[in-house]
Parts: structure tokens; sequence; C-alpha cells
């Protein structure tokens, strides 16, 4: 009796103890992976453009709400339209979740047409989220002789573009257009990135350049350069007019205009998903699938931040959210082209 008493009493002993760690176990096994970590971002372009600030601006809050308030710090790796840090975010990088990187999402355009620099495969970057989904104009300096489409056809001399790589819109949007409505355009490459192109434009350098209207409507010198007049926009490249540049042709418009053929038209639409894409936030290809859901889940929490959105007003930015989710989804699709288009791709990058 004394025996079954004890025995009934140990057990009871050993369940109070058991239940006292299962109740404090969660506590050690639930801190936070990104306690007392750095994540540091990327960016694949120069200082100053657009690509650049809208990182700086997502690393002030964007760890806050991620599970244990890591610190977050930006490293700026321009260089072949980011090509390098694309290379490097997908082989040399950690895949830990503590890299993450800014990306000038063309570069999906240099594996369609299979350059020996890529050493990615686009469709299997996982992608965090972007804050836009963005649009290009293509304007020329107001005192060129270049006031539209048809001018630039017509040019003896054709209009100089600056350029940053063959990824960027400063390369492929003049291309492109010599290649679906019969333009001509003269590409000068070698800039590091959007602000030394505007210092070009200024300084007589290049007549032309391509942003996207974000970058366009977001910072100077384009906002002066809209109101006094300075450049002159040509064509647009969303499916339909911004109310803003309502007297401004898409390049829908034109190519019907000019009947270009269906081929050149899937060029385009298969082209300016780059755009689309906006200014997005990647992660190292093997994070594991809860850290990037992490990431995912709390870079969609950062752009609805108040401090986050009146700064983005403050900077005329226009916050269209896309998802890693709908990132995947279009990355996946955009690399399944038929020969054709590849061809004239890699006329319209140079190739």
């Amino acid at each position: 009796m004394i025996s079954k008493m004890l025995s009934v009493g140990s057990v009871r002993s050993v369940g109070a103890v058991l239940s006292i760690l299962l109740f404090h176990a969660p506590l050690y096994a639930q801190a936070p992976f990104y306690q007392g970590k750095t994540i540091r971002i990327v960016i694949g372009s120069s200082t100053g453009g657009g690509y650049d600030l809208w990182a700086r601006v997502l690393a002030r809050y964007y760890g806050k709400y991620i599970p244990g308030n890591p610190t977050i710090l930006v490293q700026n790796m321009p260089g072949a339209a980011s090509i390098i840090a694309t290379n490097y975010l997908y082989n040399v990088a950690k895949p830990d979740g503590l890299t993450l990187g800014a990306l000038l999402p063309a570069t999906y355009f240099d594996q369609l047409v299979g350059r020996k620099e890529v050493q990615f495969d686009f469709a299997k970057i996982p992608w965090i989220g972007s804050p836009e989904q963005n649009d290009i104009v293509h304007y020329m300096r107001a005192d060129s002789p270049y006031k539209s489409i048809e001018d630039i056809r017509k040019a003896k001399e054709p209009p100089r573009c600056g350029s940053s790589g063959t990824g960027t819109t400063g390369f492929y949007i003049p291309r492109l257009l010599d290649e679906v409505l019969g333009t001509k355009h003269t590409i000068v490459s070698g800039y590091p990135g959007g602000a030394e192109i505007d210092l070009a434009v200024q300084r007589g350098e290049v007549h032309c350049w391509s942003p996207l209207v974000a970058t366009y409507f977001g910072r100077e010198p384009y906002i002066s350069w809209q109101k006094t007049g300075y450049v002159k926009l040509v064509v647009q490249f969303g499916s339909k007019r911004d109310p803003r540049l309502a007297d401004v042709p898409t390049i829908y418009e034109l190519m019907d205009q000019y009947k270009t053929p269906e081929a050149g038209k899937r060029l385009t639409r298969v082209i300016l998903v780059a755009a689309t894409l906006g200014r997005p936030i990647a992660v190292t290809p093997g994070t594991p699938p809860d850290r990037i859901k992490l990431l995912r889940e709390a870079y969609a929490k950062a752009l609805k931040d108040p401090d986050l959105i009146a700064e983005t007003k403050r900077n005329r930015w226009d916050i269209d959210f896309l998802s890693g989710e709908e990132m995947d989804k279009l990355a996946k699709e955009v690399m399944v082209q038929p020969k054709e288009v590849i061809e004239r791709m890699k006329w319209v990058l140079g190739n």
C-alpha cells in the first residue's frame, strides 16, 4: 500500500515537474531568430536614384515589424545594371535571411538572352515584395529638335540617350522604341546611375532618358523640369494615359498608329513587366521558408506604417504594393518566352 502511494506520489511529482517545464519551454523556443541581429540590404544601383532612396526609407521602418527588431543597414553594390548585386545575393550571401537585395528587376532580360555574366535564375529568387507597380516615360530636352516620336523617326542625327547598363530603362526603352516604332537612338552608356544621367542631360552630353513615372514625379530635378518645361515627354508606357500626362501618347497607341506587328507587341509586354515589378526587395535563395514568410509579412506591415507613408507623401511617391507571392508568379511567367521574342530581345539589349 505504501509502495503504491509512493508510486502515485512520484507520478504526480514527475507530472508537476513536466508541467512546469512544458509551460516555460516556449519562452526559450520562441526567442525570435532576428533578435540582436543585423539585416543588410544590398542595393544594386548607385546612391541618389529611386531604387537607392526607396531602400533607405524602408530600412528606417522595416526592423520594427520583424520579430526581434533587428538593425537594418544598407550597402550600395552598383554595376552592370544590378547584375553584380543579383549574382552576389544568389551565389555569395548566406541563405539565412540576413541579406536582402534591392535589385533592378530587368535583370531577367539578361538571363533570357543568355548573357554569360548572369549567374542566377530569376525565377528562383525569393521575392519579398515591391512598394510600387510602375510605368515608364521617355523624355527629350525641350531645346532639342526631338518633340515627338515622328521627329525622332525622321531625324538625320539620332538623339543621344544616357544609360547605366543594358538592364536599365535608359538602355532598353530607346532600343525598344527603335524596334517597334522605327525610331533611331544613340545610347551613351557608362553612367553609374540615374543621378549621373541627370547631370549629363544638364551638361548637354545627352538629350534623353527613360525614368520610371514615380521617379519623374517624385524627385528633383524632374519636379522642377516638369514645371519649367525643361524636358518634353514624347511617350509613356502604361496601358492607358496617366492623368498627369494626358497629352502624351502611350506606346500602345503609337504601335497601333505605326502598325507594329503582333510579335513586336508581345515583345513590348514582356519588357514592360520589369516596370510592373517596381522597386523590388529579394532575399537569398535557400533561405528557410518560415523566414521568407516572416520577412514578407513584416514588409507588408512596414509599408502601412504611418510615418513611412508620411515620408513617401513628402517625397511624392505613390505606394502600390506588389506582394512577394505575386512577384514570384510574374517572375516565373516572364521567363518562359518563345524563341522569336528572345531573338528580338537580343537586339533590344544590344546582343
